[in-house]
């Protein structure tokens, strides 16, 4: 009888600490193991419903199902484009504060263009020359990168896109390293901003020749023609779709083998290609191993910016059969991706939080087959209109420096040595600006300045103005209309289709709900600051969204 209270006593014991051990793992640690921002870039917010029944179960549909799904999330600026975008993302507040106004700007002192990330004294590691001259030092706040690495040193942070814009703006001014593509070589590079030389895991990466295993890839249609029926009705219908789509996808690839032939290999294609975001996995995947992110008690933090969906929703439209395979195709790499943090630091042990850094207007054309207003503003056109127009008005001379993305730039100096009154300059301007077809709104810096809107379109103006770096004179387009600028649709707008995109968080603590309150896209990096009991970026403007904390 002892004998066997004393096997079974220790059967208990066994199965009792067998279901513990099998239980740990689904507790959540105080703070995540690995904080996972992905972005991808471009993604309207009704693309989860319009190709909902063709997602994979593990893909979108399991983050959407699983975790806490902010429904009306959206960006509470006019300038909707995609730095601003990763900017207001890492930064937690408005392009106002965080001086990324557009991912281009004029500079009227050097009368010159700025690019947002441009850096010339900074090295290229691991590529070629030319692809590495950038930082985030335009970035005028701290990012939750920052701050996560401020209060703990040991902590990783890891930016990756294929474009070096996103890189950095996701990862911010204290990252540990931001990788991007080169694009003469399709391998993964950084530079001195970061690193001095490559890890051995991404040389390992590179040497696998993946770039130019994906560049030299078909890219055909995931499912049969047909089953694309949400994509632009006219297209499915027409019984000769199926050769033009493939004669279209074939030219496409010819160009690629055309690159290749040259002396210096072109990998630009695969930011237009599905196989980018399959590329943009790889790295992110390898990272995770070879940095062995979210391995120990200290936060890490990584930023995948999927950058292709934007280049071919811009060639091809929202509502083209392409835009649809390339976000179906996105669903299995995020499918594969989900699967391997699931497996590798377990679903409880890591924050995901998926959002886009933009929508994107519908084409003029798909508008006017469903008879909405719409069209295209050509801005070369409208502001050699407005240098004549002033030459008329106030004699010969460059009056106009430069049109920046909606933004005018006058010739300050110019205007001071004619002894003109620069607030009525503006004014005169924008009441020309105003009278072109498609134009909504035109404001003046001045108004934005000495004045404060806290509702409606001006509030957005204003959420989009840097004193320093914006224009004199800032325009608004109609619903529908898109700048003519050599793609057949943009985003930059306030409009829905532009400012409202995904906000899901999946992982770590979060529950299965729907978020139907309003939530600014500058609210993730507070909510992300105060799950995590540290401090908000430095001009974080955004609150913690209450549902998520909660």
């Amino acid at each position: 009888m002892n004998a066997f209270r004393i096997s079974f006593l220790a059967l208990s014991v066994f199965l009792i600490s067998t279901i513990c051990a099998t239980a740990q793992p689904n507790i959540p640690p105080e703070q995540p193991k690995l904080i996972v921002q992905v972005v991808v870039s471009q993604m309207r917010y009704d693309y989860l419903q319009r190709y909902s029944q063709k997602f994979s179960e593990g893909g979108f549909k399991h983050i959407l199902n699983e975790g806490t799904f902010c429904r009306n999330a959206r960006y509470n600026y006019l300038l909707t484009q995609s730095l601003p975008g990763l900017a207001t993302i890492a930064t937690g507040t408005t392009p106002s504060v965080h001086g990324i106004v557009s991912n281009r700007w004029f500079d009227p002192l050097t009368a010159t263009e700025v690019n947002a990330i441009a850096d010339p004294k900074v090295k290229t590691v691991g590529g070629n020359y030319f692809n590495g001259m950038y930082s985030p030092k335009n970035l005028i706040t701290s990012t939750i990168g920052d701050e996560i690495r401020m209060i703990n040193p040991r902590s990783k942070v890891i930016g990756i896109s294929l474009e070096p814009s996103s890189a950095i703006i996701s990862s911010g001014h204290n990252a540990n390293a931001a990788y991007w593509l080169d694009k003469e070589r399709g391998i993964w590079i950084s530079n001195t901003h970061y690193l001095d030389s490559l890890p051995a895991w991404v040389d390992s990466l590179n040497a696998k020749g993946f770039g130019e295993m994906y560049l030299e890839r078909d890219w055909n249609l995931l499912n049969p023609l047909q089953s694309y029926f949400e994509a632009d009705t006219a297209t499915v219908k027409d019984p000769n779709a199926l050769e033009r789509i493939t004669q279209k996808l074939a030219r496409m690839m010819q160009g690629v083998v055309q690159h290749l032939k040259k002396p210096v290999k072109d990998y630009t294609p695969l930011f237009e290609n599905p196989f980018g975001n399959t590329y943009t996995k790889d790295m992110a995947i390898a990272a995770i191993l070879g940095e062995e992110l979210g391995k120990d008690n200290n936060t890490d933090y990584l930023s995948v910016i999927f950058v292709p969906t934007r280049g071919i929703g811009q060639k091809y439209g929202p509502h083209a059969i392409e835009t649809e395979d390339a976000f179906l195709r996105l669903d299995r790499e995020m499918e594969h991706f989900i699967s391997f943090l699931n497996d590798e630091i377990g679903r409880h042990n890591y924050l995901l939080v998926v959002t886009s850094d933009q929508g994107v207007g519908a084409t003029p054309e798909h508008l006017e087959k469903s008879k909405i207003p719409g069209g295209y503003f050509e801005p070369g056109k409208a502001v050699m209109l407005l240098s004549s127009y002033l030459n008329v008005v106030y004699g010969t001379g460059n009056w106009v420096l430069g049109f920046q993305e909606k933004q005018i730039y006058l010739n300050r100096r110019l205007i001071e040595d004619s002894n003109l009154s620069l607030r009525d300059f503006q004014d005169r301007v924008s009441l020309f600006m105003l009278q072109f077809t498609g134009v909504a709104n035109a404001v003046t810096a001045y108004n934005l300045q000495s004045s404060n809107f806290t509702s409606g379109i001006f509030e957005k103006f204003q959420n989009s103005f840097n004193q320093r770096r914006s224009g004199d004179v800032i325009i608004n387009l109609e619903p529908g209309w898109v700048e003519k600028n050599g793609s057949i649709t943009s985003a930059n707008s306030p409009y829905n289709y532009d400012s409202h995109v995904p906000l899901i968080w999946y992982g770590w603590k979060m529950k299965r709900k729907q978020v139907l309150a309003p939530v600014n896209i500058s609210d993730i990096a507070p909510t992300i600051s105060t799950l995590m009991g540290i401090g908000w970026p430095s001009g974080a403007s955004g609150k913690p969204i209450r549902e998520v904390i909660e």
